[in-house]
């Protein structure tokens, strides 16, 4: 593998930092031979969704610096990317100025991607391309939308995007550990892979669902129409709390499929080995945080939040001391799931 260029080295730490937020702390503890590759799918990542989540630009301006940026990812095109009309849309209204240093340094992002052996390179592509994909679905969807909520059709196009924005992640992630870390432990790839998708599509149904109201707002729901018409409701119906007796079965029946997939997390990563502790903890810590957000999520109404359920930072210290205080009681740390999905006494 090639060396990192020095100018390029503080995109993996400081910048890394500064548009990852609590996904820095897996970061910093995954193992050094997966730690660049998998930052830097997170920064390319992060790019991609900066754009899609530029409110004030034009959904076309925005699909077409999208399109742009994924085929400089793919490989086959060279000319810089040219983003000033987006950014100068942005310029007054963007979000963090970290996310606008990362879209302006973006063609060093995609030097970084370069450097790494032609293997990696393709996992990283193969996943931005997933994502992007969904991105851009995403926007073709809910772009326009203003004021009256639209909703995806069914459970089958749900799953779909959660899939292409999150579960691929735990794909990639399955394979470019066990090309540099499990490439010998006798793993079952199949279950693995199965497992790390479900894990991925997991963390993103909790966000589906603990941002149900802001996303309303906007103009959209990502809780599947035809179950909403069963239930006697339209997706702008949501936005009355009186409608919230007949959306909480629909939405507890996802908050169970979101638990589903997160236990299916926990099951990937008891499976790797006992001595890969780094590439362990950096699994469940995200686990164990969205089963204390869904533990949040069944007790409260889902339609009246003033802000999204979030855990706060003296319960993610704890259970991050926590997680690494029983990593040697085997037995304790294998159940430390379940107790993060019990309401706290």
């Amino acid at each position: 593998m090639a060396r990192q260029p020095r100018h390029h080295s503080d995109l993996l730490t400081d910048l890394l930092k500064e548009v990852s937020r609590s996904f820095y702390l897996t970061l910093r503890i995954l193992p050094r031979p997966v730690r660049r590759q998998i930052g830097l799918a997170y920064l390319l990542a992060r790019a991609t969704d900066t754009i899609a989540d530029a409110a004030c630009a034009p959904v076309a301006t925005r699909l077409q610096a999208l399109e742009q940026l994924r085929s400089r990812i793919a490989g086959p095109h060279h000319a810089p990317l040219d983003l000033s009309a987006l950014l100068a849309q942005e310029e007054a209204s963007s979000p963090s100025p970290a996310e606008r240093i990362l879209l302006e340094r973006i063609e060093e992002a995609l030097a970084v991607l370069n450097s790494f052996n032609k293997e990696d390179q393709s996992l990283i592509r193969e996943v931005l391309n997933t994502i992007t994909s969904g991105q851009s679905l995403d926007l073709e969807r809910f772009g326009s939308a203003r004021g009256r909520p639209q909703s995806l059709a069914t459970a089958a196009e749900l799953e779909d995007y959660t899939y292409r924005v999150a579960g691929c992640v735990g794909e990639f992630w399955t394979r470019i550990c066990l090309a540099h870390l499990f490439a010998d432990a006798g793993l079952d790839e199949g279950v693995l892979l199965g497992d790390g998708i479900r894990f991925g599509k997991g963390l993103q149904l909790v966000n589906i669902l603990r941002d149900l109201p802001r996303d309303l707002r906007s103009g959209r729901c990502y809780l599947p129409g035809d179950e909403l018409a069963a239930a006697g409701l339209q997706p702008v119906d949501l936005l009355d709390p009186a409608s919230e007796p007949r959306l909480r079965p629909v939405f507890h029946r996802w908050l169970d499929r979101a638990e589903s997939h997160l236990r299916a997390g926990w099951s990937y990563t008891q499976a790797l080995p006992r001595a890969a502790v780094r590439i362990r903890l950096a699994c469940a810590w995200p686990l164990l945080i969205g089963a204390r957000t869904l533990c949040l999520l069944r007790l409260q109404s889902p339609l009246t939040s003033a802000s999204p359920v979030k855990i706060r930072r003296a319960e993610v210290r704890r259970l991050l001391a926590q997680s690494l205080f029983l990593y040697p009681f085997e037995q304790a740390w294998r159940h430390q799931f379940q107790r993060a999905l019990r309401p706290s006494r």
